[in-house]
């Protein structure tokens, strides 16, 4: 295979399998405007998001909730890092109804992370959920921050009954000080085996960014780590760098390396896997 490994980070242009030609149709114009009418962003729109047409098309969407602005300064992420403003208490029921507009079947929640409040923004999520809740039909993801171990903030977004419960360990525990700095790789396991062990109907989902400058091997340990957790769904895709102040791609891996990681995932007991350059947490619909 061909390797992309200079010492400081691969070249800005990208390879061919990375190149999408992404186009806007009916479905991202219907799901604009409703976003815009209840001041709502999506993780689709806000990150650029390559599979953006595919998953408004399919009827899903992933929303980011409370607020802009992160407390953590996560190396990878793109996110506006400072002083978070006030929740809007009125969110769960403006994204209640623009769900219900677009027609969503499924719809994943996300969040900045909030250290800042007491409760982390547990008590939102809930309330969120909650709303959603009352759309027909529809398939609730949360995809939450690890709420600092307070297991009774975990439990409080367990409670309130989403169907999948989603926390990325994001990469290989020796590249955490750098790309996760204020998480802890111990403790985000350990959330993912709380929500196993506190709630059996809730599927358990985790995933990985790859390109970082991890070893197979170490790739290898943590999806032993989140089987041993309870995961039943991983999402192992190609890290992108969002700008120049976030850390560089180390190597842009080949489709048929993300296809040996899915074949060996699956081998060791993973019930489902995605695996690809444009896999993303929330890409896959369940």
């Amino acid at each position: 295979m061909k390797s992309f490994e200079p010492s400081s980070g691969v070249s800005t242009r990208l390879p061919p399998w990375l190149k999408k030609r992404v186009m806007c149709g009916g479905s991202t114009h219907r799901v604009s405007l409703a976003l815009e009418k209840f001041r709502l962003k999506t993780v689709c729109q806000e990150a650029l998001c390559p599979n953006i047409i595919e998953c408004f098309t399919r009827g899903s969407a992933t929303f980011i909730i409370l607020g802009e602005n992160c407390t953590r300064t996560c190396g990878f992420c793109g996110v506006k890092k400072g002083l978070p403003r006030d929740v809007e208490e009125d969110e769960p029921e403006r994204l209640a109804q623009a769900v219900r507009l677009m027609g969503l079947r499924h719809a994943v929640v996300t969040s900045v992370t909030r250290d800042d409040l007491s409760d982390s923004g547990s008590g939102h999520f809930s309330r969120v959920i909650l709303a959603l809740k009352r759309c027909k039909g529809l398939k609730i993801e949360v995809l939450v921050p690890d709420f600092r171990g307070v297991w009774g903030d975990v439990q409080r977004v367990l409670d309130a009954g989403p169907h999948v419960f989603a926390h990325n360990v994001e990469t290989v525990p020796r590249l955490h000080p750098s790309v996760r700095p204020e998480a802890h790789y111990e403790r985000s396991l350990h959330v993912l085996d709380f929500a196993n062990n506190a709630c059996k109907n809730i599927r358990i989902k985790s995933g990985l960014m790859l390109g970082l400058g991890e070893k197979k091997g170490e790739v290898l340990e943590v999806l032993k780590d989140l089987l041993r957790v309870g995961c039943e769904m991983v999402t192992i895709g190609q890290y992108l760098r969002p700008s120049k102040n976030q850390l560089p791609v180390q190597r842009f891996l080949e489709p048929e390396e993300f296809k040996e990681y899915e074949e060996t995932a699956r081998a060791l007991g993973f019930p489902e896997v995605f695996s690809g350059p444009f896999v993303r947490s929330s890409y896959c619909i369940v």
